[in-house]
């Protein structure tokens, strides 16, 4: 196997893990056997971070696998195109760029319909090589961003743990998007005990309502972060409901913004990027203030809303100017730094 990185250059925050394309069905109501016509959109949770703090201002690097073919190239140029540095970047001779296929109902709720024919360890994400991480990228980088997708495979999973391994050694905060998805999974029982391996290196953990009562059976942020005891700070979203959290052992909830929502895909992305954005520009120890601890969770609602407004996880994703301007819209006395 013949894998390559691509040339290197530093960033404040690295989004470590899978990018993509989604392929989703054009035809409503169709099972995957009937579905003649499928749109593309580029896609990956850490992908899509990164894309969101480039759009937001913060400097971020990414770092994945992908095919030596036109859709890995596709979506690396798209990358670039944003800002984003990809120079922990690698492509894989063999293995081709992940695909993963979403048929919709009448009423546009989604379903996994496969890998186009392919088992979920066929594509050049699942061989990130640890050995070709760029260690200057750490060097001057503040956060280093995880999902738990690539846990599932053994090389990308061993890449993770060096990854960790340099955060440590170059005193990087951790932030863990649980991002669970089962299709990835060849070992769905493995899950849980690999995940849980993570603890003890996350600084912030961000999951999902329905991920914080299966790890933990309970939403409360704050339950959470005192049943973990080393965290500094756990988010539990969900969707357009109440956010709970618990930054530095402040505790409270936020209501997101309404919108009139277009596509949700990628808005819990967005809502981590616009967390990570303001970590980024608040200083840590301002997370002693309740008001700003509050504000910073607002603005990653903000973030987040906005992404629902417009398709693609991407493409819809705000500027500065937009997020500031419905955040005053909602609250004359919130005046978020960007």
């Amino acid at each position: 196997m013949n894998i390559k990185a691509i040339a290197r250059c530093p960033g404040k925050v690295i989004c470590l893990g899978e990018i993509l394309f989604d392929y989703l069905a054009d035809e409503l109501g169709k099972p995957v056997s009937e579905v003649t016509s499928w749109t593309s959109y580029p896609g990956g949770a850490p992908a899509n971070v990164a894309c969101a703090l480039a759009k937001l201002g913060t400097p971020v690097a990414f770092i994945g696998c992908v095919g030596k073919d036109k859709q890995g190239q596709e979506l690396v140029s798209l990358l670039e195109s944003i800002g984003v540095d990809v120079s922990g970047v690698q492509y894989h001779e063999n293995k081709t760029t992940r695909q993963v296929y979403v048929t919709r109902t009448k009423q546009g709720d989604r379903k996994f319909a496969g890998f186009g024919g392919k088992t979920s360890d066929q594509f050049a994400d699942a061989y990130l090589q640890a050995d070709l991480l760029p260690t200057e990228l750490f060097l001057d980088a503040d956060y280093l961003v995880l999902g738990t997708l690539e846990l599932a495979y053994p090389q990308s999973r061993a890449t993770i743990m060096r990854a960790l391994d340099l955060a440590l050694e170059y005193h990087l905060k951790i932030v863990l998007d649980i991002n669970w998805r089962p299709m990835f999974w060849q070992d769905q029982q493995q899950a849980r005990s690999l995940i849980k391996d993570l603890w003890q290196y996350v600084d912030f953990l961000k999951l999902a309502k329905e991920e914080a009562q299966w790890l933990f059976n309970t939403a409360d942020a704050g339950a959470i972060s005192y049943h973990l005891g080393s965290v500094e700070g756990v988010i539990v979203s969900n969707g357009d409901g109440k956010v709970s959290y618990c930054l530095n052992d402040i505790e409270g909830t936020v209501n997101p913004v309404k919108v009139a929502v277009n596509d949700t895909t990628g808005a819990g992305d967005a809502f981590l990027a616009g967390f990570i954005h303001q970590l980024c520009s608040q200083s840590l120890q301002k997370l002693n203030d309740p008001q700003i601890v509050q504000d910073i969770v607002k603005y990653a609602c903000a973030v987040g809303s906005l992404t629902t407004t417009k398709s693609g996880a991407i493409s819809a994703q705000p500027s500065p100017t937009e997020v500031a301007a419905l955040l005053n819209q909602v609250s004359d006395n919130f005046q978020p730094k960007t």
